[in-house]
């Protein structure tokens, strides 16, 4: 029995060229439908497939770094910093997650030291979602991460000025 292995290549169409840049979500989100954002980061070189038409200015492995003083504001036992790997990212909008640690905080007791491991916890479960029918899923029926999620909650309390 003679084997033959296949490969299929994209060819970039005008479609491919107009906004949205991303298509489809979680895992299967593409620049450009050719290549995987987290994939792509410093790959300077690369071109959609079959033409002279670089990735590069859509991809940019430089971070964006932003500085905030810590020690310069007060912060309280709810002002936190949350960490986080692209598996919560993906799913949940800053905005979601901000309201959901303000929210669990809210409802746990100030002294209690687990209380920024168990919104930590709160925020992976609410990114993972629940198993239905048609796969993981998470609030409006969006898709749940299928992909690593860490999440770490740091208080900012500790940063205040010490007088």
């Amino acid at each position: 029995m003679k084997r033959e292995l296949c490969l299929a290549y994209k060819t970039i169409e005008d479609d491919d060229l107009k906004f949205p840049l991303i298509y489809g979500e979680g895992k299967k989100a593409r620049v450009l439908a050719t290549i995987g954002v987290t994939r792509g980061l410093g790959d300077h070189n690369l071109k959609v497939h079959d033409s002279n038409i670089y990735i590069k200015p859509f991809l940019s492995c430089c971070p964006e770094v932003k500085v905030y003083p810590l020690a310069q504001h007060e912060h309280g036992a709810d002002d936190v910093l949350v960490l986080g790997t692209d598996g919560l990212w993906d799913v949940l909008a800053n905005q979601e997650v901000a309201e959901a640690v303000t929210s669990f905080l809210s409802n746990c007791d100030p002294d209690d030291q687990h209380r920024y491991t168990m919104a930590a916890q709160d925020l992976i479960m609410r990114a993972r979602g629940v198993l239905k029918d048609r796969g993981w899923r998470i609030s409006n029926d969006r898709l749940g991460s299928g992909d690593d999620i860490s999440v770490y909650i740091i208080p900012l309390m500790y940063g205040n000025k010490q007088n």
